[in-house]
């Protein structure tokens, strides 16, 4: 008859709860396998698969029992550590979700937007293009696999029960404010070719003041537009590859002590 005590089973616990928290806060906070489309078992198990991977490598765990009070704060602690770690991914979404929206209100359409069921909020037609786009880019660069890499180096760096570095925080904070740098570099040549046609447009205008600007403005802006992204979109890669490793650098850099 097989028999174990009340403390092995304790630590049978921890060593995948523990592990568990951090990686399924990550999962759900993380852009692509976060998605609200992707179900929810598919989130669970994958974080529970992952957890039975990475827990016999990760040594012993605190001994703490799952239940006291310590044990809930450790576990509150790894899922602050996870949300945070995917938050940071999925910034770059929004940088290139951010320049799809600058690049359709310079091309005149602001106004298309859909509603979207899931956030209930309406979606701007391009920057939805842009962040489908960026998707692609990301399952295509395997940038999963570079964040769930990540997520198992953490475990190194940051083991769990030690403390996160104030640091590591501080830097979550200044990656959110570069965002908006990010989403105008990336938007950079449509809205400053756009700028110029617009300035060309109001000579025009002034110059002939019978010519209907509402008329003309509007088709060559969106034609320009148009053609200004399938030339960009040759950089886009690049661009999105550097961001990917930027972001996957970020959130190594959260678990760096110091």
């Amino acid at each position: 008859m097989i028999s174990f005590t009340s403390a092995q089973l304790d630590a049978w616990l921890a060593a995948l709860i523990f592990p568990l928290s951090r990686i399924l806060a990550m999962i759900a906070s993380s852009p692509v396998l976060g998605n609200q489309q992707v179900p929810t078992r598919v989130k669970i198990g994958l974080s529970v698969l992952l957890a039975i991977i990475i827990a016999p490598t990760l040594g012993d765990m605190p001994p703490v029992p799952i239940g006291s009070g310590h044990g809930l704060l450790i576990i509150i602690q790894q899922v602050i550590i996870g949300l945070a770690m995917g938050l940071t991914m999925r910034l770059i979404f929004t940088a290139v979700e951010l320049a799809g929206e600058l690049a359709g209100l310079q091309m005149g359409l602001g106004f298309a937007t859909f509603f979207d069921p899931i956030n209930a909020s309406h979606t701007p037609v391009i920057g939805r293009w842009f962040g489908m786009l960026a998707a692609l880019a990301f399952l295509a660069m395997n940038g999963h696999l570079y964040m769930l890499s990540a997520l198992a180096e953490s475990f190194h760096t940051l083991p769990i029960g030690s403390m996160m570095p104030t640091n590591g925080l501080y830097a979550v904070a200044g990656w959110g404010g570069s965002i908006f740098a990010y989403g105008l570099q990336i938007a950079l040549p449509l809205v400053a070719t756009l700028l110029s046609v617009n300035i060309a447009l109001g000579i025009l205008t002034r110059a002939a003041p019978q010519l209907n600007l509402f008329a003309i403005g509007f088709p060559i802006t969106l034609a320009i537009g148009f053609f200004v992204l399938a030339l960009a979109m040759s950089s886009f890669a690049p661009l999105f590859d550097r961001l990917m490793q930027e972001g996957v650098g970020r959130m190594l850099h959260l678990a760096l002590p110091g």
